[in-house]
């Protein structure tokens, strides 16, 4: 499986509760990798109808970009197998493991011809993941929307390409043509791009979170650990209307995916972005925000 016909070395990010085939579909049909963890499907039967729903319409897109699903691999995840056996299934091109090891993804995926990306927010998790024998390792730097890494892409990158030859998707703050040429230049493969992706009229967002995302600037973003046990980015604003003190944080909650993949009402009214949220100030369609990110990336060579 190849990457080597994307319009733009982008994926659109996997994004908890946001992305859904309709996402996927577009992205992928407008030349970038379209992503969605699989967890925003509620049951197996609705996960296999959403992967039903993309293989079929990318089947009468020849020139359509590949496409991606999510795996969360944490423990506290009981669908894990069940989501990686309809991965298999469906034959994603791409599976993209996170909070957990990948190693159980691999030979399934790879036996017919998929990759394997890991994600990853430390040097360590990164050499485990490649000692796994994965095919790329996604880097979640500092900055990046919902759940957060703490590394510069600087030093994280560098580190990483000491001891791993595979592919690097860079994460962290990547919202315009500009940061896609500069990530390469880093030495990256790839980037994440989801922020930018959050108020599209694909996006699964409430409005008021678009509207929230397109007012919003680098000021507005929160990192903290309280509303999921890892560290992530909030917007200021929704973790006020959702009755957080910001100057007096709860300590680390409990990691629990079964939980989040129900239907809290934390998860619908909290909302993530990255601080590159000054970069999105509209509202378009995937084709669009493609369009002129290839606008952004060309000027820039």
């Amino acid at each position: 499986m190849s990457l080597d016909h994307l319009r733009l070395p982008v994926i659109q990010a996997p994004m908890f509760l946001l992305s859904g085939p309709e996402m996927v579909i577009a992205s992928c049909q407008a030349g970038i990798v379209g992503s969605f963890p699989s967890p925003n499907a509620r049951t197996i039967q609705i996960l296999d109808d959403w992967l039903s729903i993309i293989t079929d319409a990318l089947a009468n897109s020849p020139k359509a970009a590949p496409w991606a699903l999510n795996l969360v691999m944490h423990r506290s995840n009981p669908r894990r197998k069940e989501d990686l056996r309809l991965a298999v299934k469906y034959r994603a091109p791409i599976v993209i493991t996170a909070l957990g090891s990948p190693s159980e993804a691999v030979d399934a995926v790879q036996s017919y011809g998929g990759k394997v990306y890991a994600d990853v927010t430390t040097i360590e998790f990164a050499r485990r993941a490649a000692s796994a024998g994965v095919d790329g390792l996604a880097l979640i730097c500092c900055g990046a929307g919902g759940h957060t890494g703490q590394l510069s892409p600087f030093a994280f990158i560098d580190e990483v390409r000491q001891f791993f030859k595979g592919e690097i998707i860079l994460s962290g703050a990547i919202a315009n043509g500009r940061a896609v040429r500069a990530a390469q230049i880093l030495g990256a493969d790839y980037v994440y791009m989801g922020t930018r992706f959050i108020p599209t009229k694909e996006s699964m967002a409430q409005p008021d979170y678009k509207a929230m995302v397109v007012s919003a600037s680098g000021q507005d973003i929160i990192t903290s650990d309280a509303v999921t046990g890892v560290k992530a980015n909030w917007l200021k604003a929704s973790l006020i209307q959702a009755g957080y003190d910001l100057n007096n944080m709860p300590p680390a909650a409990d990691i629990n995916f079964l939980e989040a993949a129900g239907d809290a009402k934390r998860w619908r009214d909290i909302w993530a972005a990255g601080q590159g949220v000054g970069s999105v100030n509209s509202q378009q369609s995937i084709a669009k925000v493609v369009d002129q990110l290839t606008n952004e990336y060309e000027a820039s060579l």
